[in-house]
């Protein structure tokens, strides 16, 4: 009798991950076993469930198809996915098989050597010609693929339709509008954020940065210096931090938050805006504000533009240092194919990385479009460089969003200082 798959929700890491020796360049088992256990880490979700609903229909299919093989899966916080993969690629030994990761942490990981090369497989796959080329580049690495899209994630502004119909408000056509108006619905509505924001939402903070004409680094090829502390770059700091008070959302709560505490608390009703991804559909729907909100591109600061967005999105890979390729890369193919992808999007509301999946998806549910009118307008991408997975674990950008609104720095300060850092682990990363 096969075991059912178990539920593992890690709340930290491990302290002797950060003590972890330096990973290997070839860190390959060598072996290909077609049975036995084969484990994989999975991202936790603000609402997990529908997920692993999902999740446990593939393995369910994948034991079936490959008699004498179990699946262990385990959902990992994404805000310490790095330590904990690190950790891996320096312990093959507990490692896992198949791995969830978000697409940022790709040239990082190729660098480490964790990441099994499995170009030959995903070019071999027949689902894989209708895979949206951003999302392709996304698993690629000097011309090398290492994963499998799983699905891409852009952001757009949630707003609660009663309070602003209660308060006789406009929706804002700029950030200008929208600090404006958050300010407004907490002066009268003490009990509500007006827009939710979090000192650790790196990704909900860089729509301002670029807004404002900033950018993160500048360079190409891996060879990258530090933009954080141009003049355009701290103007979009300063619209973003100003967020943080007692008028909209008190740093005493708010400079700690991340992503999925701000749609927490939009979900809950705590707040009357936030800024969330397609992905976290499915948790505002579970939410007591269903039915009773709706969502918009991200206004950018001219009257009706776009806020550039952050192209995010996970894929899914296979450590060198399994000891079932074969079979992980059967798995890997399973939980990133149409079928999948499709039902996570009716789950979640993950948008697919195939384009023909993602035309029916939005097609079928009207939710999906202020965030294809956003990917339409202009999206960003983090530096294309391994730095960027140390500078991401190392949490340069919400240290510095956090020193400003805690007032231990001016903007100007905490930006120097932020640039320096990452202009270290760019040097680092050679």
């Amino acid at each position: 009798m096969k075991l059912p798959v178990r539920l593992v929700v890690l709340a930290a890491v491990l302290a002797t991950a950060a003590c972890a020796p330096q990973t290997s360049g070839d860190s390959s088992s060598g072996k290909d076993e077609k049975t036995g256990t084969l484990r994989v880490w999975l991202f936790q979700e603000v609402n997990n469930k529908p997920k692993e609903k999902v999740v446990d229909s593939v393995v369910a299919g994948f034991e079936k198809a490959h008699e004498g093989t179990e699946v262990d899966v385990e959902y990992i916080p994404v805000e310490t996915r790095a330590q904990r993969i690190k950790a891996a690629f320096n312990d093959p030994a507990s490692a896992p098989d198949v791995i969830e990761y978000g697409n940022t942490d790709t040239a990082g990981y190729v660098k480490d050597g964790g990441l099994e090369d499995v170009t030959k497989d995903f070019t071999d796959w027949s689902e894989a010609k209708d895979t949206d080329p951003t999302a392709r580049q996304s698993v690629t690495v000097d011309g090398k693929i290492y994963g499998a899209p799983y699905f891409v994630g852009v952001r757009a502004l949630y707003y609660r339709t009663d309070v602003f119909e209660d308060l006789g408000l406009e929706v804002p056509k700029t950030q200008d509008e929208l600090i404006e108006t958050a300010r407004e619905i907490r002066a009268a509505e003490p009990d509500l954020y007006g827009l939710a924001v979090g000192g650790a939402y790196t990704y909900g903070a860089m729509p301002f940065i670029w807004a404002a004409g900033g950018e993160l680094a500048t360079g190409k090829g891996g060879s990258y210096a530090s933009a954080i502390d141009s003049p355009a770059a701290r103007k979009g700091i300063e619209a973003y931090t100003s967020l943080f008070g007692d008028d909209n959302c008190p740093a005493a709560k708010c400079a700690g938050m991340g992503g999925n505490d701000t749609v927490t608390a939009f979900a809950s009703g705590k707040a009357a805006m936030a800024i969330g991804g397609d992905f976290s559909h499915q948790a505002v729907e579970a939410g007591t504000v269903k039915g009773k909100y709706a969502v918009v591109p991200l206004p950018g600061t001219e009257p009706g533009s776009i806020a550039p967005a952050f192209a995010g999105g996970n894929n899914i890979g296979v450590l060198k240092s399994t000891s079932h390729r074969t079979l992980a890369v059967d798995l890997m193919k399973r939980l990133a194919s149409k079928r999948t992808q499709g039902e996570l999007f009716d789950a979640m509301g993950f948008l697919p990385t195939f384009t023909d999946a993602r035309d029916e998806a939005a097609d079928r549910e009207p939710f999906v479009k202020p965030f294809v009118e956003t990917l339409a307008a202009e999206t960003r991408f983090v530096p294309a460089s391994p730095a960027w997975a140390q500078i991401d674990s190392s949490l340069v950008l919400p240290t510095m969003f956090q020193e400003v609104v805690s007032g231990k720095k001016d903007v100007a300060a905490a930006a120097e200082e932020a640039a320096r850092k990452m202009d270290d682990a760019f040097a680092s990363a050679g």
